[in-house]
Parts: C-alpha cells; structure tokens; sequence
C-alpha cells in the first residue's frame, strides 16, 4: 500500500507560481513511479506530469510544458509540482499519483489550484 497527501494548493492570480507537494509512505519511496493528474469540474480526470522511479525520466502534457516541472526528493519521500505562469485553465483539483512496482496504482485525495484571471 502507499499512502499519499497532497498540499500546497491555493488561489493564485494569473500569470503567479504555485509548488504542489505529495508526501508518500507504505512503500520505498524510490520504488514507486510518481505523477501529478488534474481534474476540472465536469471534465475527465487528465495527465500532467510524470518521473520515472530513478528521477532521470520526466514527461509532461503539452499543455503545461515549459511551465510546469516536476521533482522528487528521496530523502523526504516527497514529489513536487512546480507551476509557473499559472492560466485561469489551470485551475483544477490536482491528484498525486504513484504506481508501484507490481502495477497498483494510489491516489491521493487531491488539492485545490484555482488561478484567478
């Protein structure tokens, strides 16, 4: 099992920086595959970020590339979602998300960006 908690989610004027944090417990941090998903009101779930296990892989939505950057720090069993240049479009409740080794995927309860225009 792996437990996540997401904070850092706000309300932010267009055009602001936001840093979303996704603290993760139950399995070795390194083990798991991280991501970051969103979801509007009415709207599917969608893909945002993701890194690979070892931190060297990335991969991002082409909606958000170049304005987002995603991170981990082993040490703090944490990974990280910098936002910058915020557009009203953004806002949505973001997930953190973590795959484990055997293919189980987590979810956290999510956290609130709303970006102001």
């Amino acid at each position: 099992q792996v437990h996540l908690v997401e904070s850092g989610g706000g309300l932010v004027q267009a055009g602001g920086s936001l840093r979303l944090s996704c603290l993760a417990s139950g399995r070795t941090f390194s083990s798991i595959a991280l991501a970051w998903f969103r979801q509007s009101p009415g709207q599917e779930r969608e893909f945002v970020a993701v890194m690979s296990r070892s931190g060297s892989s990335t991969y991002y939505a082409d909606s958000v590339k170049g304005r987002f950057s995603v991170s981990r720090d082993n040490a703090k069993n944490t990974v990280y979602l910098q936002m910058d240049n915020l557009k009203p479009e953004d806002t949505a409740v973001y997930y953190c998300n973590a795959e484990d080794p055997e293919g189980n995927d987590y979810w956290g309860q999510g956290t609130q960006v709303t970006v102001s225009s």
